[in-house]
């Protein structure tokens, strides 16, 4: 089941962050502090691998939020959507483990912010993934120097780098759609 109440809670948090000042520019990492609950765990009493993923959802959101990007979506209508992601996990989060969650842009193209999320315990990294987002209007993904503009960043450059941009390419080379 979907975390709704825990979600709620991040996005009212993130909202009162904003009114206190404590929002974040684009080049700012967003960070997130939930607890492993019972309902994320899998047989093996670690967070399930697909809760992980609804996890990275609530630093995404609150990086959203606190950038001004959430208020330039409502305002404009717009929505955003997720065309891609890799994950790799490392450490085994376990119950009640304090988890923080760390989502940051590492690069923006024509067309997509690529994010990266990670989850970290007692210092130490347990999972990391490299997302592709798009900011959406009539359901078709728009310009990024026109979403740029709106947030008051006109020409402002962050081109994919290093893994991120050896993922891209990587990512072109896969069938679509798969083969069976």
């Amino acid at each position: 089941m979907y975390p709704y109440l825990r979600y709620t809670r991040s996005i009212v948090n993130a909202v009162i962050a904003n009114k206190k000042g404590q929002s974040l520019d684009l080049v700012q990492t967003s960070e997130v502090i939930v607890r492993c609950s019972l309902t994320d765990l899998d047989p093996m009493l670690e967070m399930n691998n697909g809760r992980v993923l609804t996890i990275y959802d609530i630093g995404r959101t609150d990086f959203i939020i606190r950038t001004g990007l959430g208020r330039l979506l409502l305002k404009k209508r717009w929505g955003m959507v997720v065309a891609g992601s890799t994950i790799q996990y490392r450490r085994r989060i376990r119950f009640l483990d304090k988890v923080t969650i760390k989502t940051h842009i590492v690069g923006i193209d024509k067309r997509w912010i690529y994010l990266e999320h990670s989850m970290w315990v007692k210092g130490q990294p347990c999972s990391s993934m490299l997302l592709r987002t798009g900011v959406t209007e009539g359901g078709k993904v728009i310009d990024m120097t026109r979403v740029l503009k709106s947030l008051g960043k006109e020409g402002w450059e962050l081109p994919p780098t290093g893994y991120v941009a050896e993922w891209i390419t990587s990512d072109a080379d896969r069938p679509w759609p798969p083969q069976s």
